[in-house]
This record gives structure tokens, sequence and C-alpha cells, in this order.
């Protein structure tokens, strides 16, 4: 009987002493700090992040993963070219604001005689003319933040 008195003894006071351990999870009941180099927020560079939503807003938005930096835009007709169509893809692959940073991806569709829709070769230079609007727009954002 001593013995199981002994080992009860033991077992509140154990629970007691990591009770009031915080850097153990789930005990003390306080949350760990964040390490000072940890990421909070989106997880790739915001600047860019914006300046792709603001410089691709007039196409339809598909999907959007600021957590991987995955922009998808649906396709888009100009009115003034209704017999063509573009979708885009863009890539934000750093958390720094860098030109190295970003990639953007089209994709161009024209109509036929039948008026079914075919893949068409896009100008290399409109995707580099998209990410220099990015990274001009992301700039920008950036020195407006710095006069703050």
């Amino acid at each position: 009987m001593a013995f199981v008195r002994g080992a009860a003894v033991a077992l509140i006071a154990s629970g007691l002493l990591l009770g009031g351990c915080s850097s153990l999870p789930f005990v003390g009941g306080q949350e760990k700090a964040p390490k000072a180099d940890a990421q909070l927020g989106i997880g790739v560079n915001a600047y860019l992040w914006r300046a792709t939503l603001d410089t691709l807003a007039f196409m339809p938005l598909t999907s959007a993963d600021p957590w991987g930096g995955v922009v998808n835009y649906d396709w888009y007709v100009n009115p003034q070219a209704p017999n063509e169509r573009f979708k885009a893809t863009v890539f934000i692959l750093d958390r720094r604001l860098r030109a190295d940073a970003l990639n953007v991806s089209v994709t161009k569709e024209v109509k036929d005689a039948a008026g079914a829709w075919t893949a068409a070769p896009v100008a290399a230079q409109t995707e580099t003319d998209l990410e220099n609007a990015i990274l001009t727009r992301a700039r920008q954002l950036n020195l407006a933040n710095a006069a703050r």
C-alpha cells in the first residue's frame, strides 16, 4: 500500500513539474514564441504578389496561392482582337524583390476558320514585357512603402 501511495505522489509531482514547462507542446497552457527568422504572412515577396494582382487585374483570376507563389489567370479576349485569347500563369519564386524571382508563362489561342480555338505561338517578348511591368509596379510599391 505504501508503494502505491508513493507512486501516486510521484505521478502528481511530475505532472505539476511538467505543467509549468512551457517548452513542451500542449503542456503549460502557453504557446512557444515564434523564432525571429520565422516567416509570417505570405510565402513570397509581398510587393511582387501585389504587383502581379495589380498588373494583370484586367484578366479573370482563376486561382491564387500566396504561400506557393502561383497566380493563375483564365482566358482573356481583347475586344479589339476577338479572334485571339490569352491565359497567363505567374510564378513568384522568392521572398526577395529580384528580377529572377518572377516567371510569367503565357498561352495563346486563335480561332480558325471553323470557329474552334487552336494553340498559337506567343512572342517571347510578351512574357518579358509582362515580367517587366510586374517588376516596375513592385518597385513602385516598395518605394511608396519606404516613404511612409
